[in-house]
């Protein structure tokens, strides 16, 4: 058995790999969990760590599982391959992404501890501020410095933004 890359539709990773895994193929769709802004709230959600991709074990014996139903496999685009042979991934490599993957913290956070952000809203609007964290009340805490001292402020999160 050989690990293999699959190219999926656009945001259909999910879509791919239940229906390859209906199918009896073993496949693995790496995810991390991300801190994204939604409707103003800072919320967690777990994506593919490669959008469009999805590793998918296959066998190259005499009595291995047929690769012609992998084409046509709703969510699927293609088999990755360079010419006609198709692209084999390297188990190790693929043991390693399992491994990262497998922690459940979040991964990338929408603003980072020490961050310049803008504050665009309230009476605070135009001055930059120092992020701080996520206050666990869906607001974020950011330090101020007003007259050479450091205020903490709590504000929510569509209120800031980047410092570009």
């Amino acid at each position: 058995m050989n690990w293999y890359l699959i190219h999926t539709k656009p945001r259909q990773e999910q879509c791919a790999l239940e229906n390859l895994q209906q199918q009896g193929f073993g496949c693995f769709l790496p995810m991390i969990r991300v801190e994204k802004l939604r409707r103003g709230k800072l919320v967690e959600i777990d994506e593919p760590l490669f959008p469009r991709y999805l590793f998918i074990q296959l066998d190259t014996g005499q009595h291995a599982q047929s690769w012609q139903p992998i084409r046509s496999t709703k969510g699927v685009s293609r088999l990755v391959s360079f010419g006609q042979e198709p692209a084999r991934m390297s188990d190790v490599l693929v043991d390693l992404i399992r491994a990262q993957c497998g922690s459940g913290s979040v991964q990338q956070r929408h603003f980072t501890q020490g961050e310049k952000v803008l504050i665009t809203e309230g009476p605070f609007v135009g001055l930059e501020a120092i992020y701080q964290m996520s206050d666990g009340e869906q607001r974020v805490m950011v330090l101020l410095n007003i007259m050479s001292k450091s205020v903490k402020l709590s504000l929510e999160p569509n209120e800031v933004r980047k410092v570009s």
